[in-house]
């Protein structure tokens, strides 16, 4: 059951668009400066080395090259570039953001293999010519340094926060450090870069959109979650111990960040039957955001829509992700290489 409205406009002006307000753009970039603030000490003074590409693999209709990327000076970032051999010149960039699950070993390799919840998305970014990056977050991954995961997230973010850092600060450091460098490839067209993720990928899919306006496309998938309506159903615990910010609550609910990537296109995909996601709250942010799109004049570039699922993208989600990558990223450069 559809809940948003979605359409064929683009986020470039045209004869149906109004123009953007100023005194709206300057709240949000205060509001902006404001959520940081609450991520702990970033270390924002850290100037990168260069990256370290271990090994190039030719697969079918793709290379793949494995990096290790310095995003935060404390430790190093294992990650995949996928880079399709059929690609526009220059090409969209994606910035492919794992789930968690519980699969502290998968990390960045969702890319490539999937899980049962989410068919694996390499095909679809070969097939479409997206230049793609996906890195291992903290804990996760080759950053998953203790056999058991769980302790070791648990762990993380009690020595952050003794440090007065905050993992999911940190989280959010390495995935804008990681658009920094998709966004200087020379394959990668700079104007054309979407974030994608499900789960734990699409809570920093949507934060980071938010946090960063050269996201251009939004994508998430089951996790626009209501951070009031996770208390109401008695579903803290639905979440990791990354999920929590101290004293987010005291500034922002959900409806608040995601209103940081208006008028910017968003496409958010839901189960009903969800419990990291509870229904409700989808309407509410549903609800909240769409008027401000239509103030705009951009109300078919935000889509918020319940599926009658549980934790997992149906292929009807799938569907309308290919056809909003194809809107806003694809079609918008004729050159092909």
């Amino acid at each position: 059951m559809a809940l948003g409205t979605s359409g064929t406009s683009s986020f470039a002006s045209d004869e149906t668009s109004k123009p953007y307000d100023e005194g709206f753009a300057s709240y949000q970039e205060r509001r902006r400066k404001e959520l940081w603030s609450l991520l702990g000490d970033i270390p924002w003074q850290h100037r990168a080395s260069p990256p370290k590409l271990l090994r190039t693999e030719k697969h079918d209709g793709y290379t793949l090259e494995r990096l290790v990327l310095d995003l935060n000076g404390i430790e190093p970032v294992p990650a995949l570039l996928l880079i399709p051999d059929k690609r526009r010149s220059p090409a969209p960039g994606l910035l492919y953001i794992h789930w968690h699950g519980g699969m502290y070993g998968l990390g960045k390799e969702q890319l490539l293999l999937g899980v049962d919840a989410q068919p694996a998305y390499a095909p679809v970014c070969v097939e479409k010519g997206m230049v793609t990056l996906a890195i291992d977050s903290w804990c996760f991954g080759e950053r998953k340094h203790e056999d058991d995961g769980k302790s070791g997230e648990e762990d993380a973010f009690k020595l952050m926060l003794w440090k007065g850092q905050v993992l999911f600060g940190m989280m959010m450091l390495d995935e804008l450090r990681a658009l920094d460098y998709l966004a200087s490839r020379s394959e990668v067209d700079p104007q054309r870069l979407g974030a994608l993720g499900m789960s734990m990928g699409a809570t920093k899919a949507w934060w980071l959109a938010a946090l960063d306006p050269r996201v251009r496309l939004c994508l998430d998938v089951c996790c626009l979650t209501d951070y009031e309506e996770l208390i109401r159903t008695q579903a803290l615990r639905e979440h990791g111990i990354y999920y929590y910010v101290p004293s987010l609550l005291k500034h922002f609910q959900t409806a608040d960040i995601n209103e940081l990537i208006v008028p910017r296109p968003h496409l958010s995909v839901n189960g009903r039957l969800d419990p990291l996601t509870p229904a409700l709250g989808v309407e509410k942010i549903r609800d909240h955001l769409l008027p401000l799109y239509r103030k705009y004049g951009r109300e078919p570039d935000c889509h918020v829509e319940l599926f009658d699922s549980a934790h997992v993208e149906l292929p009807e989600m799938r569907k309308l992700i290919l056809e909003w990558m194809d809107r806003y990223l694809i079609d918008k450069n004729p050159a092909t290489q």
